[in-house]
């Protein structure tokens, strides 16, 4: 959903199925880039399972950027804890601790 008189760097985003554990971290991902004025989300309603975050950027940078950077980084951050995870615990697990 982009808002009116916008070229783009006013933009809300609906993501279904989602909730406060994917929106408050993507929030945290997107608002370290210094391009971005504004990010927030909001859960619609208790019953549906869906959250409208919302991007404004500085300038021409168009929303979809910043959104796309912070799912990338994300994912990143999200392998790299499962991976020293992986490399700390799962041996342990191996001997029998």
């Amino acid at each position: 959903v982009q808002a009116d008189g916008t070229d783009g760097n006013c933009v809300t985003f609906v993501l279904h199925d989602e909730d406060h554990t994917l929106g408050n971290s993507l929030r945290y991902m997107v608002m370290k880039n210094p391009d971005v004025e504004f990010c927030g989300y909001c859960i619609t309603h208790p019953s549906e399972s869906k959250i409208n975050f919302r991007i404004q950027t500085r300038g021409a940078l168009p929303a979809v950027e910043p959104f796309r950077k912070g799912l990338n980084d994300l994912m990143g951050v999200c392998q790299h804890v499962l991976n020293t995870f992986e490399v700390r615990l799962l041996p342990e697990e191996r001997r029998g601790l």
